[in-house]
């Protein structure tokens, strides 16, 4: 694997924009919230978990979100900080409070989430006055999510932001990160991601996630689109049938690693981690997501999400036979 590049003492390697809050999950499995009798604690919320995840494989990170003036909020700083994520773009709301989120878990394949964040979450108030614009387009990777896109004025900044960055060497990449509940429809959410991905370099999300964004079709057929949006790497999650990552004629389909679920969220965010991490360095592209699969499947094999983030030499470890 090529050695990372040069980079300014105090640039960051990746930041990330969008979601931050307190994830409480259930310790019984297979019940209904309405049957659970205890629950964990763990910081979560998408990009605050990649920019964790980042951190962990040895990247300089930082998330530009924000947090409500309660305990949570100072709970989640704390544990960005535990993690070693930079908290100097956090904005604390104080009229707000920190979005929780709640999930039932029913392996293998059915987590259903409950979002709290009425009347609006802090991390959907970062404006353009918000940012500091300088250190955010110096970064190497920059990390934007489309439920970012889902309100004002937190639209207006990823739009300055991606736009501060078009004529810079470092890298864009758009989470397609779809929550129905975040959108008045589907249609509204297309026409705000098709107003950012000019700006983007990099596009991923699930299949589901991506024909939100560009239209119905096969995994082929959606990374064609999106090249035809301007972005020169799409990568579509498949669940259990592997990943297809497209760039510059070079298409691969990596298979998942196997893994008994425990919890299957938290795994995308794993997988982002990685390809951030992979990027930056160089690596090849299905070595890429062969390894951000193993991050995947490294989470959902265990209750939380930012605290199970996994180091690279957990990744890089030979895979015992079956």
């Amino acid at each position: 694997m090529p050695e990372c590049k040069d980079k300014h003492v105090d640039q960051y390697d990746v930041v990330t924009v969008g979601r931050i809050g307190v994830d409480l999950y259930p310790e019984q499995s297979g019940v209904g919230l309405d049957e659970v009798e205890t629950f964990r604690k763990f910081l979560g919320g998408s990009a605050t978990n990649v920019a964790v995840a980042a951190a962990r494989l040895g990247n300089r990170a930082a998330v530009v979100t924000g947090v409500g003036g309660d305990p949570f909020g100072s709970f989640a700083v704390r544990a960005l900080e535990r993690f070693g994520v930079a908290t100097e773009f956090v904005k604390t709301v104080p009229d707000l409070a920190t979005p929780i989120t709640f999930c039932e878990l029913f392996p293998p394949d059915d987590f259903p989430l409950y979002f709290y964040r009425a009347p609006v979450a802090p991390d959907l108030m970062i404006g353009e006055d918000d940012l500091d614009r300088a250190a955010i387009s110096e970064a190497r990777l920059l990390w934007l999510t489309a439920s970012g896109l889902s309100r004002e004025p937190s639209r207006s900044a990823h739009h300055a932001i991606a736009r501060a960055r078009r004529d810079r060497p470092g890298l864009t990449v758009l989470d397609l990160d779809y929550r129905p509940t975040f959108w008045p429809s589907p249609d509204e959410a297309a026409a705000r991601i098709a107003e950012l991905l000019p700006y983007v370099d990099v596009a991923l999300g699930n299949a589901q996630e991506c024909a939100v964004a560009v239209g119905p079709g096969s995994p082929d057929e959606l990374a064609a689109r999106l090249h035809e949006r301007g972005v020169e790497l799409a990568i579509v999650k498949q669940g259990p049938d592997g990943v297809l990552g497209s760039r510059a004629g070079d298409v691969v389909h990596v298979a998942v690693t196997p893994v008994a679920v425990v919890n299957g969220l938290g795994a995308g965010d794993a997988f982002g981690g990685v390809v951030c991490h992979g990027l930056l360095h160089d690596w090849e592209l299905a070595e890429m997501l062969e390894i951000a699969g193993r991050a995947g499947a490294h989470v959902v094999g265990r209750l939380g999400c930012a605290d199970e983030m996994p180091v690279l030499a957990d990744l890089l470890a030979p895979t015992p036979e079956a």
